[in-house]
């Protein structure tokens, strides 16, 4: 094995985006595993206790435990359901209210829980955690923990099976957590079950048994689920070198050796190739895990590369961990974080319009405005570069809407472009005022400002705002129109009349 490779950029980007534009609302996957219905007290600190040494909670709400969400293998399926994919839920909840209430909360979020097998017997799994402000101060559990009984057992698998016939997934998640489901039986029926549906499981485990999860095509451990199993096997203390050993044991391609905030670690591709969190501040884990399994099975279901799916299962985990709480994904946020990975390692700002009009609504859903200039910059100048700044200071982000150059063609006559489309484009996408550029071949650029939809047009000084293409339809959903001022005498006209005298 070589030593670890931090990658700087996705090795294939535009599948990157387009999995995230697209290709997730086309992936089915089926979550089995423990379902947990996770809730939260919140409150703050001001005092100690004077009946014991322990601070004293002020509820921040009248009834501070109706905060619920999805924990578990049911939060692992939620944020496959916010990636935009169509997952089926298979699993146990108890006949109680945190049951209905697991259950209800995953029909709100799209998921089919014909899955979800209720069994009076047992409790549903339910963790309470008292919170100070940000601070975790205790955590009540109610749970069982001993193997489902046949019976259970056999209604799981029998609905399992039921997901998997229904909606042909592209993947199964094992979410194991300990809580009686996984039992080396019930795995040993799972594998044998996906192998003859012809569907890949991919594991998040529990304990130290490792051969419950032969037959897997990746397995995802944290650190002390390696620290376990590597103790068990006997496969000493560095757990990179553990997590291939674990891999070759249990016949996966990969591990994915989460690292709470230190990052991921990937084995399974003749090295190790690890992703960090930049430094960033770690509020709370809880979840994260969670979250990186749903965004490498959706990644590898879609047909991304391991390392890409790694590094997109790692910008996701970085924002939960960046909440208090238990947190899914957004997809909004993470196309946002992918773009602008993107854009600063490999310069890539080229779109065509109907991405583009998804990565404006991602954006302006994320608070920020977006500006949009258009115009022809053939022979770009120093006017335009100013012109270029001034409008990027209008907005957030600044898309450019460039001429095609048929259309140029029409606009000025032979002779024009001086330069191709696709040599303006890469120029344009050199200047970090620019974060975004789109072709059109029509005369105008109505067609672009009614698909993206910008919060300010802008153009040069030159214009009177009534002649400004599009001001009408922006300003009719509240956008604004700004002019910015130009560098006198400089136009691609004149520098090629000069050039044309040498």
């Amino acid at each position: 094995m070589s030593a670890d490779v931090r990658p700087t950029a996705f090795d294939d980007p535009q599948s990157v985006k387009e999995a995230l534009l697209h290709g997730f609302d086309t992936c089915r996957v089926v979550v089995v595993g423990d379902l947990m219905l996770d809730a939260y007290i919140r409150g703050h600190v001001a005092r100690i206790s004077p009946e014991a040494p322990v601070p004293v909670v002020l509820a921040a709400d009248p009834d501070p435990a109706v905060d619920q969400c999805l924990g578990g293998a049911a939060n692992a399926a939620l944020n496959l359901a916010r990636l935009g994919v169509q997952v089926a839920l298979v699993g146990v909840v108890g006949g109680d209210l945190a049951g209905q209430t697991l259950v209800g909360k995953a029909q709100d979020e799209g998921m089919d829980v014909v899955g979800v097998v209720r069994a009076g017997s047992r409790k549903t799994t339910c963790k309470t955690r008292l919170m100070g402000g940000r601070q975790q101060l205790a955590r009540i559990d109610v749970e069982d923990t001993e193997p489902l009984d046949a019976e259970v057992q056999g209604d799981v698998l029998d609905a399992l099976w039921t997901a998997v016939q229904r909606h042909k997934p592209d993947a199964i998640v094992l979410s194991d957590y300990a809580k009686g489901l996984a039992s080396p039986g019930f795995c040993g029926r799972l594998f044998a079950l996906a192998k003859e549906a012809g569907v890949p499981v991919y594991v998040d485990p529990k304990g130290t048994d490792a051969d419950k999860y032969r037959g897997a095509r990746m397995i995802k451990p944290n650190a002390a689920e390696m620290a376990g199993f590597a103790a068990t096997y006997g496969w000493g203390h560095d757990l990179a070198v553990a997590a291939e050993e674990l891999r070759e044991h249990t016949g996966a391609e990969w591990t994915a050796l989460t690292l709470g905030s230190e990052g991921i670690a990937l084995t399974g591709l003749g090295r190790y190739v690890t992703s960090d969190f930049d430094q960033k501040r770690v509020f709370d884990v809880s979840g994260a895990g969670d979250t990186v399994m749903a965004t490498i099975t959706a990644a590898l279901a879609v047909g991304l590369g391991a390392p890409d799916a790694m590094r997109l299962a790692n910008m996701a985990a970085l924002q939960v961990i960046q909440e208090v709480g238990t947190r899914p994904v957004d997809r909004d946020r993470l196309l946002v974080s992918a773009i602008e990975c993107i854009r600063r390692d490999s310069g890539t700002k080229h779109f065509d319009l109907q991405d583009l009009a998804e990565v404006c609504r991602a954006w302006q859903r994320q608070g920020l405005t977006v500006a949009m200039t258009n115009g022809c910059f053939d022979l770009l100048h120093a006017g335009h570069v100013k012109l270029l700044e001034s409008c990027a200071r209008t907005a957030d982000r600044l898309v450019v809407a460039l001429n095609s150059d048929d259309s140029i063609t029409r606009l000025k006559g032979e002779g024009r472009p001086l330069m191709p489309e696709d040599q303006r484009m890469t120029v344009l996408s050199a200047l970090q005022s620019v974060d975004a550029v789109v072709v059109f071949g029509e005369d105008t650029p109505i067609d672009v400002v009614r698909s993206l939809r910008p919060d300010v047009l802008v153009k040069g000084a030159d214009y009177a705002k009534a002649n400004v293409v599009g001001a009408d339809v922006v300003e009719s959903y509240g956008g604004k129109v700004e002019l910015v001022p130009l560098w006198d005498g400089l136009s691609t006209t004149r520098l090629a009349a000069a050039i044309s005298k040498l």
